[in-house]
């Protein structure tokens, strides 16, 4: 007999339904969009994983949080991740921690990009790359060996493995000599001997797989731990820390939001024009920009998130008060948090040119014109090269700026550092952390350094310098992306394309122009710095002695730029009171609220007397009480 459920009842199951199915859809959702890899073995198991299970390729993002492009393509890679949920998962890889990975996969510039089928970066061959991966093979083959330059020995068979390790089938191998079959065995028609010796070595597997007892007979409580095998221990250990893992990635929240950080509390088009924009997002630009919010001027700091000296500056700030074991990220990172906690409003943007000719003033960028009634430059500067042969060609392969951004990715490997600044000394002392070795190029027998430093380079057992020597040349070399030394011992990888990197360079003595050659994994230049004020022509009067160089008074490290920032901040609070230039957008709301209000009030000759006094509803006692007793009343 079928019994019919009450309303009530079937209300409950539908809530519960409803209530199920909001839960699974928050458990979804809680999934990282982007997913962050925190190990070499975690990002084995995702390769696996979609290799095996789900077959959905794998983009990965090689980052730092050094990198100024990381920074700005990490919304849109975010972006492109949700567009494309489902279809393709997007992961993003630290090289300042998976070292490792950015070495198995030849990451020699930031931001870099892998893309992944099957668990591996390439899934389609063509004809022409069958042909260059036998003729490879036919080269790593001892050519006295092999007269008709054929795919033979040691490296046919690697080659083969390879092969079926990553794509599931390979050519057959073929003799090249038959050898002389046995007669021992084939007279033998029975097979005794092989039988008997095949039945050994199962006798002794089923020894050792028979479980014991205890003494008392009865089944122990404790896990047979001493029968299992080396690899049967490994093999569940792994097993256990990969259930952890992934209970651990189920949990956790979404953590790529910190790559929207940078582009949160942008600026947004007006019809009223800024009373303030700073151009400049370093020391001076940030103090101007909390100096000018806590003022109430709500400015708008224009500047790249490329970030400028101090942004790139991997040791220690030890030049500016109250700051201790900070490097100049993090304090750029806290400026910016507190320009924004008062009001600041960030453009990512450079800019392209100033129109003054007109007021408002026009700050033109790629993507936008912002109007303004002051400007703050406190622009940064462009780092200088060396204009040698190879070094355009190298940049991206070797040859950076940046110690702090690419110093991490030559690891344990020889470098080159060229400069005598502050910063030159500041980036050596970052690349000996991690290297093998760095030797500094000097031009001069002295340092202009600061003695501290000079002192820290000369003294670091991992540092060589050479005095009175230029950098005339980089060197290059042609590597697969993945290519080491090879022999005959190791897999040919199919997927490693052709690429140029550096191999050394070609020192010049300044006194004797004796040349001569010094092997080298990569070539870091810091020989000075070029302002970024080309958009300042014919605006402000530069350094007759300096081209480029705005004449200012003093010179400028992070301390004096942040008071100059904070002095001009003051300056063009002045000015905007001196002008009557107040909050233009806040001073029209103010105005229509009054006529609103002038129009709602009923006419002229209406007396504030007749409009609705809502204290009346407490029966007139409400003077002099605190609102919540006159409610109880």
């Amino acid at each position: 007999m079928t019994r019919m459920r009450s309303p009530a009842s079937l209300s409950l199951l539908l809530l519960l339904a409803v209530f199920a199915s909001t839960l699974t859809a928050v458990l979804v959702s809680a999934r990282p969009i982007v997913r962050h890899i925190r190990s070499t073995h975690e990002f084995d198991r995702l390769m696996k994983k979609h290799a095996t299970q789900t077959g959905l390729p794998v983009i990965v993002d090689f980052y730092s949080d050094g990198c100024g492009p990381c920074r700005m393509i990490a919304p849109i890679f975010k972006k492109l991740a949700k567009e494309m949920e489902g279809k393709a998962v997007f992961v993003k890889v630290d090289t300042n921690a998976m070292y490792e990975l950015s070495s198995r996969y030849g990451v020699r510039s930031l931001p870099t990009f892998k893309f992944f089928l099957g668990g591996r970066k390439d899934a389609t061959k063509s004809v022409d790359d069958v042909e260059k991966v036998y003729k490879k093979c036919v080269e790593q083959v001892v050519k006295d060996d092999n007269p008709d330059k054929l795919c033979v020995g040691g490296v046919a068979t690697n080659l083969v493995k390879s092969l079926k390790k990553k794509y599931g089938d390979g050519p057959t191998l073929e003799k090249r000599f038959a050898p002389k079959m046995a007669d021992s065995n084939s007279d033998d028609g029975d097979g005794s001997s092989g039988s008997s010796n095949n039945k050994q070595p199962q006798q002794q597997q089923q020894q050792r797989q028979k479980p014991t007892q205890s003494s008392g007979g009865g089944k122990s409580d404790q896990p047979n731990l001493h029968l299992a095998t080396k690899e049967q221990l490994l093999a569940e250990i792994e097993r256990r820390l990969d259930a952890e893992r992934d209970a651990q990635v189920e949990e956790e929240e979404d953590e790529d939001e910190d790559d929207d950080a940078e582009f949160e509390h942008s600026w947004s088009a007006s019809p009223f024009p800024e009373r303030v924009t700073i151009i400049g997002g370093g020391p001076a630009g940030l103090s101007a920009a909390i100096y000018a919010a806590r003022a109430g001027l709500k400015p708008v700091v224009v500047a790249p998130p490329m970030g400028g000296q101090l942004q790139g500056k991997g040791v220690d700030v030890e030049n500016y008060p109250g700051l201790f074991n900070v490097t100049g990220p993090a304090v750029i990172s806290l400026m910016r948090q507190q320009a924004i906690e008062f009001g600041t409003t960030f453009e990512a943007e450079t800019v392209l040119a100033i129109d003054a000719t007109s007021r408002p003033f026009k700050v033109k960028t790629n993507t936008s014109i912002i109007e303004t009634h002051a400007i703050i430059v406190a622009t940064g500067a462009e780092s200088n090269w060396l204009n040698v042969p190879g070094e355009y060609e190298m940049r991206g392969g070797g040859v950076c700026s940046c110690a702090t951004c690419y110093g991490h990715m030559y690891r344990g490997k020889h470098v080159l550092k060229v400069g005598g600044g502050d910063t030159a000394k500041e980036d050596a002392l970052v690349l000996a952390r991690t290297s093998e070795s760095v030797t500094v190029i000097h031009r001069r027998d002295t340092f202009r350094a600061s003695k501290i430093l000079a002192q820290r380079v000369i003294e670091h057992p991992s540092i060589t310098v050479r005095w009175n020597t230029v950098l005339v040349e980089v060197l290059e070399k042609v590597v697969s992306d993945d290519q080491v030394e090879q022999d005959d011992s190791q897999d040919v990888d199919l997927d490693a394309p052709v690429t140029k990197v550096v191999s050394g360079a070609i020192l010049k003595d300044i006194y004797t122009g004796v040349e001569s050659k010094i092997n080298a994994d990569a070539v870091f230049v810091a020989i000075g710095h070029t302002p970024s004020t080309s958009f300042l022509e014919g605006l402000v009067e530069f350094n007759p002695k300096h081209p480029e160089y705005v004449l200012t008074q003093g010179s400028s490290t992070p301390i004096t730029s942040a008071g100059s920032g904070a002095a001009a901040a003051l300056d063009a609070e002045r000015w905007l009171s001196e002008e009557g230039l107040g909050n233009e957008e806040a001073d029209f709301e103010a105005e229509l609220l009054a006529e609103l209000m002038a129009d709602g009030g009923g006419g002229e000759g209406r007396r504030i007397d007749d409009e609705y006094n809502v204290h009346d509803d407490a029966g007139g006692r409400m003077t002099g009480m605190k609102e919540s007793f006159a409610t109880d009343l």
